[in-house]
């Protein structure tokens, strides 16, 4: 898959964007453990960076799902993993089944200011009880006259702590025959006016051991509120609509991470050739180059099958299969990866501000979030007909 100019010219104008709005700050922000998502998703919102694959009826470009993932690629300019995380909540994972099933109305009130950068979405699967067995969920949102009333509570929420709305995903029925997964939906609830959480809403901020400057949140729901017109699509469909939106976040995650990958290897190999050592270079040594290459070629692989996917997903194939491979694969990677080039820059490499290190601390979500890499691999089963499906 080759890029065109309209897929490079993307890349170019967000790598502007960042170098100017977003890199001076970075240090900064993840030391502060949170960054200003308003102000950089209006930067983000202003050149139409927020909405490439949305409907152009809402403010979106309208364009196919490469363009997507071109964007996610450029992200790794950012030297950190919470904020190229934090835009892609907003654009892959949040956005993707309110632009797919959303009434027009609810795509009015959220998608459209999430697309300008006017509003922060988040995406409310994840409660301490259930992490990748999404099915497991406990929230409940019971009818009353014209509302759900929500009660429970979603943890590990990437962007909770500043957003305007969740995407969520709740029971709204008892479940039948002990069928777990036709008793749920997906429901936009409006966290925020004017910055203060709305009543019933308490939020606690989640400290991490990587990615930093996104904030993460452990919210609560006591009795909220919410008109039943805030339902996504068809009620007791949302499990469906969030497995199909987990495909998007995985080649999402996919898109974001090989780039990076390929950056570690090359920063690695730039202090191999100068760091002396035992009368010559590390670079010189076999057992270095051939690491070398063991890595570019597992992340060249990643890549191969990220734009596999990519082409299938653009030509309206399934690629359930193929993404979660993707998301596997670039978890996976990316441990390896890191550590490995860590080990090479040595005691360099264990200090608090190196790229390498922060790389090794951000990237190790990668096989936890969004699924779990024994998720994927039970999904895979499955898919393989190797596991019977439920």
């Amino acid at each position: 898959m080759e890029w065109s100019h309209e897929h490079l010219e993307i890349q170019r104008t967000l790598k502007r964007y960042v170098e100017d709005h977003i890199n001076p700050h970075v240090d900064e922000w993840e030391r502060a453990g949170i960054f200003p998502a308003h102000e950089v998703f209006k930067g983000l919102g202003n050149l139409g960076l927020l909405g490439l694959t949305k409907p152009e009826a809402f403010g979106g470009a309208g364009l196919d799902y490469s363009y997507g993932v071109a964007m996610a690629e450029a992200l790794h300019h950012i030297p950190c993993g919470g904020i190229p995380m934090a835009i892609g909540v907003q654009t892959d994972m949040c956005t993707p089944a309110l632009a797919r099933f959303g009434s027009d109305e609810l795509r009015h009130e959220f998608l459209a200011p999430a697309i300008a950068g006017d509003m922060v979405g988040c995406i409310g699967v994840s409660e301490p009880g259930s992490g990748s067995d999404v099915s497991s969920v406990r929230t409940f949102a019971r009818k009353e006259g014209g509302d759900y009333v929500i009660r429970g509570e979603k943890m590990w929420i990437t962007n909770s702590l500043q957003a305007d709305w969740m995407c969520m995903l709740a029971n709204t029925s008892e479940p039948v025959g002990g069928n777990m997964h036709h008793n749920k939906s997906l429901i936009m609830v409006r966290l925020r006016e004017n910055g203060r959480l709305l009543p019933g809403i308490t939020a606690h901020k989640i400290e991490k051991i990587g990615m930093h400057a996104s904030d993460t949140g452990h919210l609560f729901f006591d009795d909220v509120r919410v008109p039943q017109r805030n339902l996504i699509g068809q009620e007791g469909k949302g499990f469906i609509y969030q497995m199909q939106q987990f495909q998007e976040e995985r080649l999402w995650a996919a898109a974001s991470a090989w780039p990076d990958l390929r950056s570690l290897i090359d920063q690695t190999i730039e202090y191999a050739q100068q760091r002396q050592m035992f009368g010559g270079y590390l670079s010189d040594m076999q057992w270095f180059q051939f690491k070398m290459g063991e890595l570019a070629t597992e992340v060249e692989a990643l890549r191969a099958m990220l734009y596999r996917a990519c082409e299938r997903y653009v030509a309206g194939k399934d690629v359930l299969e193929l993404a979660t491979m993707a998301k596997l694969k670039a978890g996976r990677t990316s441990r390896v990866v890191a550590d490995t080039c860590l080990q090479f820059w040595g005691g360099m490499g264990f200090t608090w501000d190196n790229r390498i290190s922060r790389a090794y601390r951000d990237g190790r979500l990668g096989s936890i979030g969004g699924g779990a890499d024994e998720v994927m691999l039970g999904i895979l089963a499955k898919t393989m007909g190797i596991a019977r499906k439920p």
